[in-house]
């Protein structure tokens, strides 16, 4: 034989066998639950309110399929001022959350120790509670003569936050920064939990190796730290800004009616004028917006990895 002549293949066993149809359609059959759950309780109500946004009608006179599609044209007319309301305040909720976190995160991570688990309780602790009443408890934090109040009036705080627009007459509660407030409290452990994930799966031999190398803590950070926990960012920033971004309960228990968000909106719509049409073209353009916002998001963290 040559050289350049590949060897013989070798020969196959004798009760060797293809494995059954049966055993083949295994996964397809693990994969069915999950399948019909998403086709129930996602997918068909997805089209049922596709369907209802081209709708017209009335609740008395019943509403039929005549493909209005220009529902959504009037829809984004009249409420883009609350569609704009809902991304900056879910935006700086967002920011927020990860200034917050990030550094909680790592320390949870890298220097907690044995504390680990008792700060991570801590941490959910807030799920132990209804969402509903953290957020009706910022509304004593927050109250006019609150400790807060005080101590932010005092150290001439609200008066940045008043040139801003963010707060008016010395007061927090029924403001932008209320709302605010109360998203970033809310959503704060789902940025955490993501970024505390992606930094402990940190090998620490790789910051022993940057200080080897003369890293500074800066540079370590910078070059080593941030650039393997971008899929705890992405993750977190996803999970804090998409659902806040629909919220309208801090808006309604926190904020005014100056502070509406587009999930404000949409509740209305659906339970006291009772639009149906108009209801469902929201949802549907706010999920048009957030898709396009997380599209553009994912690609310019550099990572499509998420946690």
């Amino acid at each position: 034989m040559s050289v350049t002549e590949a060897p013989p293949a070798p020969p196959a066993r004798a009760g060797a066998r293809k494995p059954s149809i049966r055993r083949r359609l295994v996964p397809y059959w693990l994969l069915l639950p999950g399948i019909l759950w998403l086709l129930v309780f996602f997918a068909l109500p997805m089209v049922y309110q596709a369907s209802t946004s081209v709708q017209t009608g009335s609740l008395e006179k019943g509403f039929e399929v005549t493909w209005h599609f220009r529902t959504y044209w009037d829809a984004l007319a009249g409420y883009y001022p609350q569609f704009i309301r809902s991304l900056l305040y879910a935006g700086t909720a967002t920011l927020l959350c990860l200034l917050l976190g990030y550094p909680l995160a790592y320390l949870i991570a890298f220097k907690a120790g044995r504390w680990r688990n008792l700060v991570l309780v801590l941490v959910v602790a807030p799920f132990f509670t209804s969402f509903l009443i953290r957020t009706l408890a910022w509304k004593t934090i927050l109250a006019d003569g609150g400790a807060v109040v005080d101590v932010l009036s005092t150290l001439h705080v609200l008066d940045v936050t008043a040139w801003l627009g963010w707060t008016e007459n010395n007061r927090v509660l029924a403001t932008p920064m209320a709302v605010v407030c109360g998203l970033t409290y809310n959503f704060l452990p789902f940025m955490i939990l993501p970024l505390y994930t992606s930094l402990e799966r940190i090998d620490g031999r790789l910051h022993e190796a940057a200080g080897d190398l003369y890293a500074t803590p800066a540079t370590t950070f910078r070059k080593v730290t941030l650039p393997l926990s971008m899929p705890g960012v992405v993750s977190g920033t996803l999970l804090t800004f998409i659902p806040a971004s629909g919220d309208y309960v801090n808006a309604e228990l926190l904020g005014s009616t100056d502070t509406k968000m587009v999930g404000s909106v949409i509740q209305s719509q659906f339970l006291r004028v009772l639009d149906y049409p108009t209801a469902a073209a929201l949802s549907f353009i706010l999920m048009a917006v957030v898709l396009l916002v997380v599209t553009v998001h994912i690609r310019r963290s550099g990572t499509e990895d998420l946690v």
